[in-house]
Order: structure tokens, then sequence, then C-alpha cells
């Protein structure tokens, strides 16, 4: 394994969702939910919720870029969420819950926008995902942190964390790690 690693962040609806994805794809060596982008310093889960800080929910993902590069794991992103739908993902709504990727290089930067450019032409030119610079990044409460490992029968977490981590798993079979 390669001794560096480079970080990115993403926000594709609820951080719950978007990170127990992410702790199954090999070549990632850590994932955190938190908040970014938003006005108020360190807020709340519950500000958050208000939609009211202008935070998006997000999860910042570590991965060894010599194992597993900054395009595949945008795919994956593109596949587990609905990029098309502004400030909503499914039942979840309001601008906490937006599409975007937050990078942390102008690297980044670009890459991000070949794979939105080519996501964007699948689906029509409906694609709503922000790119911005990460801002105002505040890592989630604790009781937030592998909230599917911790809470898989939970109704949220069978009903629709479960079925995306199944959706990654049989797209992306040779990225699961177990």
């Amino acid at each position: 394994m390669s001794t560096s690693s480079e970080t990115i962040t993403l926000g594709g609806g609820c951080f719950w969702c978007v990170e127990a994805v992410y702790e199954k794809v090999r070549g990632v060596l850590a994932v955190e939910s938190g908040y970014c982008n938003g006005q108020v310093d360190q807020p709340t889960y519950e500000q958050v919720c208000e939609g009211r800080t202008g935070h998006a929910e997000v999860v910042r993902v570590r991965f060894d870029p010599a194992d597993i590069s900054l395009r595949e794991v945008l795919e994956i992103f593109f596949v587990i969420h609905d990029p098309t739908t502004l400030n909503r993902q499914g039942n979840d709504v309001g601008t906490q819950y937006r599409s975007g990727v937050f990078f942390h290089s102008a690297e980044q930067q670009r890459i991000a926008a070949e794979v939105i450019a080519q996501v964007n032409a699948l689906h029509g030119g409906r694609v709503v995902t922000e790119l911005l610079p990460e801002s105002n990044y505040s890592r989630a409460e604790d009781e937030h942190q592998h909230y599917f490992a911790q809470h898989p029968q939970q109704g949220y977490c069978a009903f629709v964390v479960a079925p995306k981590v199944e959706k990654f798993r049989k797209t992306f079979a040779s990225r699961v790690r177990d």
C-alpha cells in the first residue's frame, strides 16, 4: 500500500448513506461525516437540519490514490445518489442535502469538473451538483460517525441506507471491501 493519501469531500444527501458506502470501498482509508460550506462556525446536527446554516451534510473521504483514483471515487458517488435533484435526496429535503463535490486542490477541481460534465451529458443536462472548494468544515458529532455500521436495523438505515450500499456492491463488485 502507498504511504500517500488524498481527501475529497462529498455531499450526496444524508451523510449516513454516503458514509456507509465509502466505508465499504477498497482503497478508501477513512471516512468522516461532517458539515461544510455554511456560514455558522461549528454547527450542531440540529442547526444543520433546520436548514438555516447553509451547510451541506458531507463526508470527507480519505483514499489511497495508488489503489483508487479520484475519478473512481467520483464515479461511485454519482451512482449512489441522484445528482439531478436540487436540495433533496428521496424524502430528505433541504439545502443541507444538496449534491456537491467540495475539492481540496486545483487538480481535484479539474478532475471533478470533467466527471460532472460526463455525468451531466448522461443525464441530459440536468445535473445540479455544485463544485466548490471545501470551506468551514466541521466534524459531525460522534453519534453520526459510522452510523449505519452501528445501527443497521434502524428504520432509515434499513430502508434508505442499505439499498444504497447494495447498489454500490452490485455496480462496483471489484471495489467492495468487506
